[in-house]
Formats: structure tokens, sequence, C-alpha cells
């Protein structure tokens, strides 16, 4: 049993001051997903919601399992604004975890199973995870051993369960122990926060990113309505669930449009054509190296797919002639390109109905305000580079750090992604470029501030940057340019940034040796002029 008496952490007010506006004029959902999913399983007990290679989950087995795990986890000691985090693959469990903690008011927080004890202690110390949900051995990490180590530095950590494995803390006991306890339900405000979400930043420390139910759930309804998917659609979700459009898109869509998730636990093109005809799928969420390499594969299967209606693609460049190829390759869906964020998700939808605007822009600005500022912060005219401002009723309500909120949101309550781009008079947007110091790699956000602090540890580097460079599958790669004192191999810095317990996606793929870095007059690095470097460097190779 834990500590009943412990006092959950005072989350912010809900709604923030940036977004009572949204409050006022009724733009947020008045249930919660449990609420939805409550309501689908009395009505439409028997609709499939969620399939994985374990078999199907109907919408009264999903609700069924999930009443029993909040039960299980209240007699536990867990009580609601406590935060359950959960480090797990594809799997279906995740969805009924996550109806768990809404129909309870536990707040969740997804993590990645890329990371590894360096980047869980952060995330978990700095939201006061008190129960993590972990395979105990996926892909050969012994990820319950890693909760272990991880568990010895954070006191509040008191509960470590396992999905997949054996024991009494194990998913399957805690639902054949919660079946028979009286029931964990709770009416919740929707504008309570419901997730912590943390991406990585410019400063080498993840930020937590606040959602509520309401702003979750704006962001599903306003997807589910614009892709035109409802009851029985299937969608493929081979996307992390722990990222937000995993979650959004793969977790909670079933339980507010009726649509069925059908989970890849790993990428494999040939496989999703297989799922998309054995489920009719309607449509997919994922990084553009999905959308390559399975039009690629229908292609070659002379496999037009005729169920799938829609592909959005994002989270790297994407280049119009990866679109264009895509489309011929199937016979009625249309890829488009979108553009969003954990704070901000789908800030642009894409433009299923027009080929030439899917290709060009990044979509279509819906359910936002979008400013494009200059340095100064004034307005520019449309067709014209600039920061991208945004706000909306889908927009986080903050960040766990009251600092970090005041620092990206602005006094009218737009949030500065950061990101460049132009705007033209028809609502698209073209992002062409990034203020923040972050590299992409395959839809995984990657902070360069983060590995140069390991590198710069290392006692053959006397200076360093990391930036991104051009990767032909995954958009974006890793290099770091290093200023040497001594003799050092490659091989030797991977292996120094590997042991420092980053995730293996944040190794430099590549070093250069430079005699200097290039800098500005104040002394900043022209990280633009090496991502210039790096880019002929690669293109000089290749005999381009």
């Amino acid at each position: 049993m834990g500590n009943c008496n412990k006092t959950p952490r005072l989350w912010p007010e809900v709604p923030a001051p940036h977004q009572r506006a949204f409050a006022d004029h009724g733009l947020w959902p008045d249930r919660t997903i449990a609420d939805r999913a409550q309501e689908w399983a009395q009505s439409r007990s028997d609709d499939l919601c969620l399939i994985d290679p374990q078999g199907a989950m109907t919408m009264r087995e999903v609700w069924g399992e999930a009443m029993a795990l909040a039960s299980a986890l209240r007699a536990r000691g867990l009580v609601r604004g406590d935060v359950v985090a959960f480090q797990l693959p594809n799997w279906r469990e995740a969805a009924v975890l996550n109806l768990a903690a809404a129909l309870s008011g536990l707040v969740l927080n997804p993590i990645v199973p890329i990371y590894r004890d360096a980047e869980m202690r952060i995330m978990l110390g700095d939201c006061g995870a008190r129960a993590i949900f972990v395979p105990h051995i996926f892909r050969k990490i012994d990820y319950l051993a890693m909760a272990r180590r991880v568990q010895a530095d954070l006191p509040e950590l008191t509960h470590i369960f396992t999905v997949r494995g054996q024991g009494a803390d194990d998913y399957g006991a805690l639902i054949a122990a919660g079946a028979a306890l009286p029931s964990a339900r709770e009416a919740i405000d929707p504008q309570s926060i419901s997730m912590v979400l943390y991406t990585s930043g410019t400063t080498g420390r993840p930020k937590g990113v606040l959602h509520s139910h309401a702003t979750l759930g704006r962001i599903i309804e306003q997807s589910a309505a614009y892709w035109g998917l409802g009851r029985g659609d299937a969608v493929l979700m081979p996307s992390p669930v722990t990222h937000v459009s995993g979650y959004a898109n793969g977790l909670a869509m079933p339980f507010v449009a009726g649509t069925q998730t059908v989970l890849m636990e790993s990428w494999n093109a040939g496989e999703a054509l297989a799922l998309i005809h054995r489920h009719q799928v309607a449509g997919t969420v994922a990084a553009t190296p999905f959308l390559v390499e399975l039009a690629h594969a229908a292609l070659a299967a002379g496999d037009g797919l005729p169920s799938l209606r829609f592909f959005a693609c994002g989270g790297a460049a994407v280049a119009p002639e990866v679109i264009a190829k895509a489309r011929k390759a199937f016979a009625h869906c249309a890829p488009f390109r979108v553009f969003g964020s954990s704070e901000v998700p789908l800030v642009t939808f894409g433009w299923p109905d027009d080929p030439e605007l899917a290709a060009a822009t990044d979509g279509r600005i819906v359910d936002y305000q979008v400013r494009i500022v200059d340095e100064a912060g004034h307005d520019v005219p449309d067709g014209q580079e600039g920061e991208i401002l945004a706000r909306g009723p889908a927009m986080m309500v903050g960040y766990a750090g009251p600092a970090q909120t005041a620092e990206a949101i602005d006094d009218q309550g737009y949030f500065r992604t950061g990101d460049l781009g132009r705007r033209d008079a028809r609502g698209s947007l073209t992002i062409t470029g990034r203020k923040k110091d972050l590299i992409i790699r395959g839809g995984e956000n990657i902070s360069a501030t983060e590995i140069e602090q390991v590198l710069l540890t290392h006692p053959a580097v006397a200076d360093c940057a990391v930036v991104a460079m051009p990767h032909p599958r995954l958009g974006e790669g890793v290099c770091a340019f290093v200023v040497g004192q001594g003799a050092a191999q490659a091989s030797d810095l991977a292996a120094h940034v590997a042991q420092s317990g980053l995730a293996k996606q944040k190794i430099p793929e590549r070093f250069e040796w430079v005699e200097s870095l290039p800098r500005t007059a104040s002394g900043k690095i022209r990280k633009d002029k090496l991502r210039e470097d790096i880019a002929q460097r690669i293109r000089q190779e290749a005999g381009g």
C-alpha cells in the first residue's frame, strides 16, 4: 500500500490566463475521454477499438479493464493529481492505462521507450511521478532494471509496475485484483491537467508540456472532423503512442470518434501493407520515412491500397517530391504535410484535396490563430519569413516549470514555436527553418545542447557544436563538430556519449574535427554555417 496521505503535486490553474477566452466561448469539450469511453461501452459495447498482435479488444473490454486498473491503483495509494508514467511500446495496455488515469484523475506521463537512465531521472524527478509502467525486457533492454536504478534516486517513485511480465506488480495481476475492488470512478473536471509530456528543448533539459482533458479532447475532435473519421474507421498507428500524435490518434481517438486503432509495435512497410488490407485502414499519422517506405512497398507490390484515404506526415523536413511520388503510388490516398508540436498539436492539417498545396506547403491553418513576426516581434506580410507564433484551444496549458511557460507564451497568449516560416493568402503555412537548436531525427526531437554538454566532459574535446545533417531516411542525423586538444577517435567520443546514459539516437553519427568554430561578433556559434558545411560535404561525397 502506498502513502495515501501524500499531497499530490499542485498543477497550474486551468484555464490559464491565456486560455480563459477558449473556456468562455465554449471551445473545449465538456467531457473527458473516460466519459466518452463509458458511453461507447454502454451503447456500442461490441465495437472493436484496439487491435495489436495480441488480439483485438472491444469497447466493453477496454472499459472493464480500465475500471479494474483504476481500482487497483487506488488500492496502492495513488490518488487524484498523482503522476503515473509509462514507458511502453505501442501495446494496447497503454490505452487501458490512459483511460484508467482519466476516470480517476491521475496525471499521465508518457515516456518514449528510447530514453535511458539520464533522461528518465530528469523527467520522473521533475514531475514527481509516483508510479511507472514498463515492460520487463523489450528488444533486449531490461526496462525493469533501469526503472529500479532510477528509483534509487527518486524517493517519490514508490511503484514500478510491469506490463506483459509476471508477479503481483504486473499489469495482469493488477487487473485481476482490481476487478474485485470498489469502483475508483470520479467526476473529473475536463479542464483539469491530464498529461505531462516531456520534449527536448534548447537548454538541454527536457520541458514538461502540460495538457488538460479539454485541450487534448479538442485536437482529437478537430482531427477526426477534418479527416472524416467516424465509427468503425481503422487508423494505423506506427508512431510511438508516447508522442502527442501517437497518443491522440492512437490511444484516445477510438473513444472520441468510435474508430479502431491498429497498433504497430515496430515499423515494417510490408507488414503495414498487410495490416491496411486486413483491417481496411482509412488513414495514418506517421513520420516521413514511413510514407516513403510504404509508397515504395505499394509500388513494388502493384498494390494501390484502396481503403487508405490519408497519410499525414511531419516531424522533419518533407521534400515536395516525396508527397508527389507517394500520391502516385496509392489508389485513393492523399498524403500531405502537417505542422505542430507537443505544445501546439497540429497547427495545420494538410491539404488532402489539393495535390499541389499538399506537396508545396506544410498545410492549412485550422483552429489556430497564427502570427508571423520578425526579430522585433512585429508582424510581417504574407509571403515573408518570420517566427511562427500560434494560439488556439488545443494548445498546452503551459510547462511544468512556470518560468519556462512565461518565456514561451507571450502576453497575448501566443506560443513562440521557435520555427521559421511563411504564410500565404490561402492560409497555408510553409516551414523554412528553426530558431530552436533542435535536431529532428525520424520525428524524434533531439537537443543539440544536451549532447554538447556530454562531449565537453571528454578530455580530448576543447570545444564542440552539434548540428543537424541531412539523412536519407530519417530526415536529419546528428553531426558533431569538434575542436580537439588531444588524440581521439570518433568511436571513443561515441562511446563517451553512450556511457553518459543518453539514448542511442543521440550519439553523433558523424564527427568532424576543426581548428575552430565559426562565431558571431558577440561570440555565438554560427550553427547555420556548420549546417551548410556538413550538407555540402555530404553532397560532395555523394558526387553531387
